[in-house]
């Protein structure tokens, strides 16, 4: 079982710079951020761009992956966003992860303040079909040439390309089968936040049926399912993964259970969301990682 922290972007460096080093030294396997132009209750308050926070922490870090979680085609056009990851991709020495998902609608903050289309969900789901293939053909092929009803490029450069061959990896947000079948055709891994419940049970039991679903979609595109990472993004649910010990090795042993390779929770904050005590992080770092990692 590897383990992931969400370090939100919204601290000026010289108090952000710690926790990225943190991540690694507590033995953390990847560590990620928001890639959103403003989020949820946060919007009046300080927010960093996602590519240059993380470059800035591939320059403190050595060995810990880093990602987006997750960069979507609300915001991003794959040309220039392909040359934003193959640079951050060679200055982190090859250990950029892509999350990417179809992001949220015009009414969320990063449409609305870009008085984005309106988009059915089965537009938003196209786009973002749209989005992946471009991004897939640009990182693995210079000179690419894409024609799509949301996205177009012709001729595209992208030497030198990734580091990572033939391309850094994705990891694909999808709660639907259509998003689903996306991760399955182009994901090195899945991430999840589920269904939504009322209850960590019902969350847990959405949770459960996401993943045989998903297990369908595999079969239907005829790849292994043992050939894809499984992520969870564990503070989706109703019950904060850091707001004690017992509660975040409940939540990894319920994610272990299901097939989950890979939990992703967040850096506990001062106030909602995600809000908890650091000493919960430090003793699960020092208690609980090291057990994990011995026994994966």
């Amino acid at each position: 079982m590897r383990v992931g922290i969400v370090i939100l972007p919204e601290d000026r460096w010289w108090a952000a710079e710690p926790k990225w080093r943190g991540a690694e030294e507590y033995g953390f396997d990847h560590a990620w951020t928001y890639d959103h132009l403003g989020w949820r209750n946060l919007v009046d308050g300080p927010w960093f761009s996602a590519i240059p926070t993380l470059t800035a922490a591939a320059t403190v870090t050595s060995r810990i992956r880093l990602g987006t979680f997750v960069a979507s085609p609300v915001a991003r056009h794959p040309v220039p966003f392909m040359r934003e990851l193959t640079t951050l991709d060679d200055v982190s020495d090859g250990r950029l992860v892509l999350g990417v998902g179809a992001g949220v609608d015009h009414l969320h903050y990063d449409g609305a303040v870009l008085e984005a289309p309106e988009l059915t969900p089965k537009q938003r789901v196209d786009r973002f079909t749209e989005f992946v293939e471009a991004l897939d053909g640009l990182l693995m092929t210079d000179k690419f040439d894409f024609a799509g009803e949301y996205y177009r490029a012709r001729e595209a450069r992208n030497l030198p390309g990734p580091v990572q061959r033939p391309r850094l990896p994705f990891v694909v947000a999808a709660n639907g089968p259509r998003t689903m079948t996306l991760a399955a055709r182009f994901g090195a891994g899945w991430v999840t936040t589920g269904k939504g419940g009322a209850t960590a049970d019902e969350w847990w039991a959405g949770i459960k049926q996401l993943t045989e679903v998903f297990d369908q979609r595999l079969d239907a595109v005829g790849r292994d399912r043992a050939s894809i990472q499984r992520h969870l993004s564990l503070d989706a649910s109703p019950v904060f993964s850091l707001s004690s010990v017992e509660a975040f090795r409940d939540a990894v042993g319920r994610a272990r259970e299901l097939g989950f390779t890979d939990v992703i929770s967040h850096w506990p904050r001062s106030s909602s969301p995600y809000e908890g005590r650091e000493a919960v992080l430090e003793q699960v770092a020092s208690d609980v990682l090291p057990e994990l990692h011995n026994r994966s």
